[in-house]
């Protein structure tokens, strides 16, 4: 009796897996214990005071794909600046801002796309053996691992902006309200970061980090750039350059931003406008498959049972 080894493809491929994941665990996972702690902490004085919650993030999964990251990634890292700034930039619009999240980014993409291939590997051994069709299965799945995050990361920005764009306009009439109480435009948004925490997270944290780069001592212009850009809306973008404006010949930030927040507002309205009269033309697609045919049954329904009833009684 031959054995059939396509049947044991799947288990191999499992088992080396397996093996996979248990050789870069027990390598990443490797951490220094108290006296190698104590002899760099005499080495490096300033590493006595170092926080412990910051030691406590890195354990895990999550301090495996950060010390894994660089490596994993360094295949696929963008070699021109400027390719480099557009994929930060990418990932800032989805709210990604840390200074490794392109490594990891990247890392989770090689992660995706070894993990496809296997299983498409695998499922192209078990059900087609080495045929054409298991050679596409590999490359299908292969492919989907990889462009996975990258639909995953473009929804996430998509739906942020979308959240910054609504959110705005009552932050940014909180804002007038703080200005025009006597407050600068650093005190105002941190106090609209504040005050609208819960209801919109995602303008509260693009205000909060621009009031700490502030206050580290970044040029006002330089923040507010950044601003815009990290948002990736076009509407804080506009408010971003008003303010740079404002600044740049003095005149009244109150007044930029109450100009803005109208603006927005009105903007806001014509939108809704424009889906009030779209309904119209999108109501003719379930009309005619869902209402039209139980109409059409009801009226022509009886006049047919009638035809027909005629026609059998003349044949008769």
């Amino acid at each position: 009796m031959e054995l059939d080894f396509t049947k044991f493809v799947p288990w191999a491929i499992f088992g080396g897996m397996t093996c996979l994941i248990w050789a870069v665990s027990n390598h990443f996972m490797g951490q220094k214990n108290r006296v190698d702690e104590r002899l760099d902490e005499m080495r490096n004085p300033l590493l006595r005071n170092k926080d412990r919650e910051s030691q406590d993030e890195v354990k895990g999964m999550g301090g495996i794909l950060k010390k894994a990251a660089p490596a994993l990634s360094k295949a696929l890292v963008p070699k021109t600046d400027l390719e480099q700034s557009v994929l930060k930039v990418r990932l800032a619009n989805a709210g990604y801002t840390s200074p490794n999240a392109s490594s990891i980014f990247l890392a989770i993409k090689v992660i995706f796309l070894v993990v496809g291939l296997l299983a498409g590997g695998g499922y192209g051994a078990y059900k087609y053996e080495m045929t054409q069709n298991g050679i596409s299965s590999l490359v299908i799945a292969g492919g989907l691992g990889f462009y996975i995050p990258e639909l995953v990361l473009a929804f996430t920005s998509m739906s942020r902006k979308g959240k910054i764009f609504f959110s705005m306009p009552d932050a940014l009439d909180l804002l007038v309200v703080c200005v025009e109480a006597g407050l600068g435009l650093d005190a105002g948004m941190r106090r609209v970061s504040e005050e609208l925490e819960d209801t919109a997270p995602e303008v509260c944290a693009e205000f909060a980090m621009c009031n700490m780069q502030l206050q580290m001592g970044r040029p006002r212009r330089e923040v507010l750039h950044d601003l815009g850009v990290r948002s990736g809306v076009d509407d804080m973008k506009s408010l971003a350059a008003i303010l740079i404006q404002a600044d740049k010949f003095g005149s009244s930030i109150a007044k930029a931003l109450r100009v803005q927040s109208d603006s927005m507002r009105v903007k806001r309205s014509q939108m809704a406008e424009e889906k009030a009269q779209k309904t119209s033309v999108q109501m003719i697609f379930p009309l005619v498959l869902f209402i039209f045919p139980g109409i059409f049954v009801v009226l022509v329904g009886p006049a047919a049972i009638m035809m027909i009833d005629g026609l059998l009684t003349t044949n008769n």
